[in-house]
């Protein structure tokens, strides 16, 4: 394969612009817009998944953005001399992998495009890997990706002998080497390997440290918070360490019983900043040292840890209490006051329940002496319990209640003063005795692991200091799920979350809370660590000459420049094919809506005299639910017939209008009709204010009677509101879009409010159907509802709807759709199986995506979607035929990848704005029918 010439160049660039148009085809078919397409500013590229490659997506962003790998990458050139030697499969193969590699990054570096496609070298891994449909594992892929690379720059350091692979650029930066030590009758045994990405075993540590612990020394070692070990004599140490340090966790593991792994989702720290100091070979007996005193000190720290246990836990039988309660409690019957009744004769003493077995004595103690007037001091303490009455514990199923003045508890039959006092003093010094015991042993303990915190953290042993660069996550369980990346902007100082072609700006405290563990299906599955003092890893390219950072194109090659610039002209001319079609079509409807526009309206004196009824297409007043939702899901040709401009409201308004001038009939008469339309014009204006006043509930909108109310609530600008309030005494079209010439602001509120009222008629029709048992239909709707809900209270709350209102329903809609696709999919019937895919893919799953991009989605939405994704988690370990796994697997990752470039939303059936006459009263009705209740409250 040769270097590509200017023209081999541009024809791959068409070639390459003409698959990213095919594949946009295919998955973004129903988007209207490009705007998603095009990249912002200087924003990251992502990479388009080409079906279940996010492990391709994490891997090579997390070593783009890295300055000195991305340098050698498209800096990477063969000779003519060489690439006719290389007549091997693996070389070719190679070097087509770096040359699909090179086009990727540069077009990362440069494109307008928001993600690239990476189809070309994915190809070539999966041939390599003998499948086109099992999803990845990320440490397979990268071994094969680093394999691969060291092969190819091996080519051209034109050589294949090992003292030519110390000077492989990919061998010095991802390559260290460690010593392993073994004593054996006296001799230390050493044998030096090179490794590339470390393996770390997860179970039995809880951090990062105790991991390298655990892995660096197979014998009984002592680390700070573990105590397991195991005894082989067998210590490893790193005698060079690469300047990027990967990290393998091991998160999966086999179950014999099952026959099958299984995802470790145990929680493990890891910092952002390591010190490899104490790993380091030439820190041996330094380290060695350490572990001895680490060692001593946790022997102290069991010891103390067993007297304490002591304390905790006193007694010769199998129940036990701690010895500072059972004093006080020797104390309290030693100072309760005598009975002169025998214990036999006396009911009240009989009908008293002993203390359960099961209720640790401190419990008991802390709800007797919980009363006013009780101190933690021993005198204060015995105070207490020789004057207070105690209160009977009453059972109302086990005892008859008696006086509240009778002492329930046991008390000695006769005690001298004597007496008293000398087991007083001694129960009072002794418990003073064990409490100080017991907060020495705890400020020993405190110290000691205080100590043990601090051991490596000297100036000794903090000079290899290693800063965390990229962490990669999976969700799912071991067969199956989703990847994606957290990487670090050097330049910028922050976190940024790498989901395929979706890219955020993120932080510490969430990658935390997805990589740990122990929370989620989610857990950090690799660390790239790079070395934090060497610069020039993280440092951009500069000019020769100048010594300015070059950004941008300005930093590819010429050849690549090339590819780039002719990239980019083909998705500009895509752009602005699909900008003339877009305009073909516009200008089609205008046209079509022209032609189908109803003629002028009566004038103002025809208004007075003529009463106006509802469109025939509005129905009756008295139409029930059923009947007007049936006419809002007819087909389209039926509805066209209802052109976009006559889609607001006609009765509320014009009934308004008349009712005003009805009260101006004298100002008419007497002052003129000038005169008239103003006092009416006030009247109305006066009314819809005050109904603007109203407090809006789930039974009564007055958004939904008037337009000027909606625009009195959202403090829409006074001119708007007056012109509005006028054109509705002159036109019968009372909330007609304003004519062209007027100013664009009024058409915005209008636009706004017609939207109001389309998500009003969509969430009506949703919970019409979700009251009739139809979820399909319903979600639908009601993800329509919220989306377009969502992009009104951006401006204001009092914009849209309460979106609490849709999502309870919403949520509704998607738990019960989801556990009916489980069930059909479960049921193993090929027919119900594809019936449970549908509906997962229909709506189901595009819904959850919609929701994974809400920043502000509630909680109850949030453990809802977790809860759905970790259902179909769980289906991975059920016992199923191979053809039913295989749906699972290629289902799962749709399930819980909500980064894809679009989402594919089933459009609801056309609405009539217009014919929502009463909205209010069905969406009250509606309410009212599903919970049962005449009163609704939404919290």
């Amino acid at each position: 394969m040769r270097n590509k010439t200017k023209e081999q160049w541009t024809i791959y660039a068409e070639e390459n612009a003409a698959r990213m148009k095919r594949k946009r085809c295919e998955a973004q078919s129903d988007m209207c817009s490009p705007a998603d397409w095009i990249r912002q500013d200087d924003w990251p590229v992502g990479i388009r998944n080409v079906g279940n490659t996010c492990w391709f997506s994490a891997v090579i962003q997390s070593l783009f953005h890295l300055p000195v790998f991305r340098r050698l990458v498209l800096s990477y050139h063969l000779s003519e001399r060489m690439l006719e030697k290389c007549k091997s499969h693996s070389d070719k193969r190679n070097i087509a992998f770096m040359q699909e590699l090179r086009c990727l990054f540069a077009l990362m570096v440069g494109s307008t495009r928001r993600f690239v496609d990476p189809s070309a070298a994915v190809e070539l891994l999966r041939d390599a890997f003998r499948t086109s449909e099992a999803q990845q594992d990320v440490s397979e892929f990268s071994h094969k990706l680093l394999d691969w690379l060291e092969d190819a720059f091996q080519l051209a350091a034109k050589g294949n002998n090992t003292e030519d692979k110390q000077h492989n650029p990919m061998v010095q930066l991802f390559y260290g080497t460690f010593v392993t030590e073994r004593r054996l009758e006296g001799k230390t045994l050493c044998n030096i390997e090179q490794f590339g990405q470390y393996p770390l075993q997860v179970n039995g540590f809880s951090n990062l440290d105790e991991c390298l612990e655990g892995a660096m020394v197979e014998k009984e070692i002592e680390s700070l918070h573990s105590d397991n070990g195991v005894t082989s004599g067998r210590e490893r140490w790193f005698k060079k360490l690469p300047p990027v340090l990967t990290f393998e966790l091991s998160r999966f593991e086999f179950n014999t019983q099952l026959g099958r792994p299984e995802k470790i989702h145990k929680k493990l720290e890891f910092p952002q900043i390591i010190y490899m100091d104490r790993y380091l070979h030439k820190n041996l007996e330094q380290t060695h040292e350490r572990r001895g005193e680490v060692k001593k000190l946790k022997e102290q720290l069991a010891v103390l840890q067993q007297k304490v246990e002591c304390y905790k836990n006193y007694g010769s039988g199998p129940t036990k209490y701690p010895l500072a309660d059972m004093l006080q409690f020797v104390l309290e019957f030693a100072t309760t006051k005598p009975t002169s009744v025998s214990p036999t004769e006396d009911p009240r003493l009989a009908a008293s329940s002993p203390t359960p077995t099961g209720l640790p004595l401190s419990e008991t103690i802390s709800k007797d002496t919980s009363e006013p007037g009780v101190t933690d001091s021993s005198e204060g303490l015995v105070s207490s319990v020789s004057s207070c009455q105690r209160t009977p514990i009453y059972k109302p199923f086990t005892q008859c209640r008696y006086p509240i003045d009778c002492p329930p508890h046991p008390a000695p039959h006769s005690i001298t003063e004597e007496e008293l006092h000398f087991v007083k003093t001694c129960l009072q010094r002794w418990r003073t005795e064990v409490e100080n015991d017991i907060n020495e042993l705890k400020a020993s303990i405190d110290r000691l692991s205080q100590t043990l915190e601090g051991m490596y953290s000297d100036n000794s042993l903090c000079q290899v200091p290693y800063r965390l660069h990229a962490v990669l996550v999976h969700e799912g369980q071991a067969s199956a799920g989703h990847y994606w990346a957290y990487i670090y902007d050097h330049a910028n100082q922050r976190w940024m979350k790498y989901n395929d072609v979706s890219i955020t700006e993120s932080s510490w405290d969430e990658l935390e809370r997805d990589s740990f563990g122990g929370m989620t299906n989610a857990s950090a599955y690799c660390l790239m660590y790079i070395d934090d003092r060497l610069p020039h890893l993280i440092t951009e390219d500069t000019d020769d000459e100048t010594g300015q950072v070059l950004h941008g194109m300005d930093s590819l090659p010429a050849v690549l420049r090339r590819y780039v610039q002719e990239d980019n002209r083909w998705f500009q001319q895509e752009l602005s094919e699909w900008e003339e079609q877009f305009c073909q079509t516009a200008t089609a409807q205008e046209e079509f809506t022209t032609a189908s526009a109803e003629p002028p309206n009566p004038s103002l004196d025809s208004v007075q005299q003529t009463p106006v009824e509802p469109a025939p297409q509005s129905g009756p007043p008295t139409e029930e639910p059923d009947q007007e939702a049936a006419s809002e899901t007819q087909p389209e040709t039926e509805t066209e017939k209802d052109p976009e401009p006559d889609t607001r409201e006609k009765p509320e308004a014009m009934q308004g209008v008349i009712l005003a001038i009805a009260k101006a009939r004298q100002t008419f008469d007497k002052e003129g009709p000038e005169a008239g339309l103003i006092k009416a014009f006030h009247e109305e204006y006066s009314r819809l204010y005050e109904l603007s006043q109203e407090e809006a509930t789930p039974q009564e909108d007055a958004r939904l009677q008037h337009a000027l109310v909606y625009f009195f609530q959202n403090k829409a600008p006074k001119r708007v509101i007056e012109r509005t309030l006028l054109e509705q005494f002159t036109d019968r079209n009372l909330n007609e879009r304003p004519p062209d010439d007027y100013w664009t602001s009024c058409s915005r509120w209008h636009d706004d409010y017609r939207l109001f009222r389309t998500v009003f008629v969509y969430l009506l029709n949703g919970l019409e159907h979700y009251q009739h048992g139809k979820m399909r239909e319903a979600l639908n709707y009601l993800t329509h509802a919220y989306e377009t809900n969502g992009s009104l209270l951006k401006n204001g709350d009092k914009r849209g709807v309460d979106k609490s209102l849709i999502a309870v329903y919403r949520r509704k809609c998607l738990t019960a759709l989801n556990d009916s696709a489980s069930r059909l999919f479960c049921s193993g019937e090929e027919g119900k199986v594809e019936e449970g895919v549908a509906i997962m893919d229909e709506v189901v799953i595009p819904c959850l995506h919609l929701m994974s991009r809400d920043s502000s989605l509630s909680q109850e939405d949030r453990d809802a979607m977790e809860s759905i994704r970790s259902h179909w988690c769980c289906c991975l370990g059920r016992d199923m035929d191979d053809s039913l796994q295989v749906k699972l697997g290629e289902l799962l990752p749709r399930v819980l990848d909500g980064s894809t470039e679009t989402v594919v939303l089933k459009d609801p059936p056309k609405v009539h704005v217009n014919q929502a006459h009463d909205l209010c009263s069905r969406l009250a009705a509606v309410m009212e029918s599903i919970h049962n209740t005449s009163v609704v409250i939404v919290k």
